[in-house]
């Protein structure tokens, strides 16, 4: 079974960390197992000694990328050795002020209902270790604020892992227009939570566009699917600024809406203007965003949309396939 390229570049800046004299190809060859399988021969093929070199010198690259500082030592017969000196490899002293560490520690109070709980707890007697004042409490400094980030879906832990492997993944996702759930091809990219409710942002393989995903809405399991991602990365994802945007928070332009006297209180917390019609029903003029179609969808025979004409088409058309399912 092939070993997995972290695990060979850990297993090789481990190797030329320990070691006390500079060590050559072959020994490095020899001492690890993902070197040694690329070196043996197979189906009667004899020698490999070229995949192995290729792939030490890739290897070699990446981890001085990453920042080790290796060695290169010849000794009195000419053979090159290789060697990651500790001294040269080490990180300056932590200093943290008392604010400094209790920011820090106040953050790793953040993940307890979740994988990262583990890591986090860790973390925080690590940053004692290196300067986290034991007398001084994260929460008293800063006002006695206890965070929390709620993690209550399953496909979290699946999909933080993934995002960090980079990892496409496959999932079924029902819509909130959509009576069924779908599937969906994604290529994860980050996980951002925006008033209390996780969302996926990712590259969705079906559609060949960006997509967002709030995870409650994912039904079943969350499957890996392949490796490698098709779609550039991008620096920024804009996860808070998409669903604000689905929300009609972020819009330059507003909708004429009617609205059934004592319903729809979301909507009436975003509209601008609100006037009463007299008969059971109020006029609202509420911000047009992306996905605004979709919200008003949720609010049934409670909503019927004005003006404009392309968001009225666009509700009923939502409306029409929810009947149909």
């Amino acid at each position: 079974m092939a070993i997995a390229k972290a695990e060979r570049l850990m297993n090789l800046a481990l190797c030329l960390l320990g070691a006390r004299r500079p060590l050559s190809k072959r020994e490095l060859r020899d001492s690890i197992e993902a070197y040694v399988e690329a070196a043996r021969p197979e189906q009667g093929v004899a020698g490999s000694d070229d995949s192995f070199n290729r792939m030490f010198e890739r290897d070699k690259d990446d981890l001085r990328e990453l920042g080790l500082v290796i060695e290169t030592v010849e000794n009195l017969d000419g053979e090159i050795g290789y060697l990651a000196r500790r001294d040269s490899n080490r990180l300056p002293p932590i200093t943290l002020d008392a604010e400094e560490a209790a920011a820090l520690g106040l953050a790793a109070k953040v993940w307890q209902q979740a994988r990262l709980a583990g890591a986090a707890s860790g973390a925080l007697q690590k940053l004692r270790a290196a300067g986290l004042p034991e007398d001084v409490d994260p929460y008293e400094a800063h006002g006695a604020l206890e965070p929390r980030i709620p993690v209550h879906e399953a496909a979290f832990e699946p999909l933080m892992l993934a995002c960090r492997d980079r990892r496409p993944v496959l999932f079924d996702y029902r819509k909130a227009s959509a009576a069924h759930p779908e599937p969906r091809h994604v290529e994860p990219w980050a996980l951002e939570c925006w008033r209390g409710h996780w969302y996926l942002a990712g590259f969705d393989r079906g559609r060949g566009a960006e997509r967002v995903f709030r995870l409650s809405r994912i039904t079943g399991r969350v499957r890996s699917r392949g490796t490698g991602f098709t779609a550039p990365v991008p620096d920024v994802v804009t996860v808070r600024e998409t669903v604000a945007g689905w929300a009609g928070e972020i819009a330059d332009r507003s909708a004429l809406i009617r609205l059934r006297s004592g319903a729809g209180y979301p909507l009436r917390a975003k509209a601008t203007e609100v006037r009463e019609l007299g008969d059971g029903w109020d006029e609202l003029e509420i911000p047009y965003g992306h996905g605004l179609d979709a919200w008003l969808v949720e609010f049934g025979p409670d909503v019927v949309v004005l003006e404009p004409a392309e968001l009225r088409a666009d509700v009923v058309d939502r409306l029409r396939a929810v009947a149909k399912g």
